[in-house]
């Protein structure tokens, strides 16, 4: 029995195989849910509109919303920081839904680099319908055989798919208690499930050492991130997605250097 988190996505989606279709997996695997994955959470999110709230309630209380993380508990750059990452996560798991287009298109910014890549995403998404970021998702990540970029750190950093960065990575999640999805069939060096993984680092979500964080971006997100920003900035098919990898770049370039001061 599907639970009313998966019903809502479903029904946002407009039935089982569009909701699979939007988040690129196969039909079938979406209808042997009884709840989203939590994998998955990000994802159905960004290409539906429902909140990761009411889609796992159990993993995202009512009281936790990206905007509003208790600041009592914690630090409010962190709380910048997760929502940072979260934004990430969700536009490169999947094409924005419309109500995610349109809160995107609210964003202020103000005269700092990053401030300004919020500004330039905000008119990005101001200037686009979500059917047009659709098929630019699909001819960046997807396309027929592969897309123009693979945002994977396995390729980034080898050449290959499913190499050793991912077996590293796959090794030092477990080591934090990071278990993989069952059936999940995106590999874990995905750089949405890495921003995933960093956000909830970040806002308390995942209980890690203090010292996990900056492993972590150094080991398996700092060598090659920033690269596939930059290339997206310069790719072909991206138009909106231009606008998000400046505002990667930028942020992971601010990720760095904070890191590097923490030693």
């Amino acid at each position: 029995m599907r639970d009313a988190g998966l019903d809502r996505a479903i029904d946002a989606a407009g039935g089982v195989a569009q909701l699979a279709r939007k988040i690129r997996i196969s039909q079938p695997s979406v209808s042997n849910w009884s709840k989203i994955p939590a994998q998955r959470v990000i994802a159905v999110e960004a290409a539906t509109g429902v909140p990761r709230a009411e889609l796992r309630p159990d993993l995202y209380p009512d009281h936790y919303d990206e905007r509003t993380v208790s600041q009592d508990r914690v630090d409010p750059i962190d709380v910048a920081r997760a929502q940072e990452y979260a934004l990430l996560a969700a536009l490169l798991a999947a094409a924005p839904s419309k109500s995610l287009l349109s809160r995107l298109a609210g964003l202020d910014g103000d005269a700092t680099p990053l401030g300004q890549a919020h500004a330039a995403l905000a008119e990005a998404a101001s200037c686009a319908t979500a059917a047009q970021i659709e098929r630019e998702y699909f001819d960046l990540f997807v396309g027929l055989g592969r897309g123009e970029l693979l945002p994977y750190a396995s390729y980034y950093l080898t050449g290959f798919l499913n190499e050793r960065p991912l077996s590293r990575l796959r090794s030092d999640l477990a080591a934090l208690g990071i278990a993989c999805v069952e059936r999940n069939s995106e590999p874990e060096d995905h750089a949405a499930i890495l921003c995933e993984i960093m956000a909830g680092m970040a806002d308390g979500r995942l209980q890690s050492p203090s010292d996990a964080q900056r492993a972590l971006f150094e080991k398996h997100v700092s060598p090659w991130m920033e690269r596939l920003f930059a290339d997206m900035e310069q790719a072909a098919s991206a138009k909106f997605y231009r606008a998000v990898g400046t505002l990667g770049r930028r942020f992971i370039e601010i990720e760095r250097q904070a890191f590097s001061f923490a030693k």
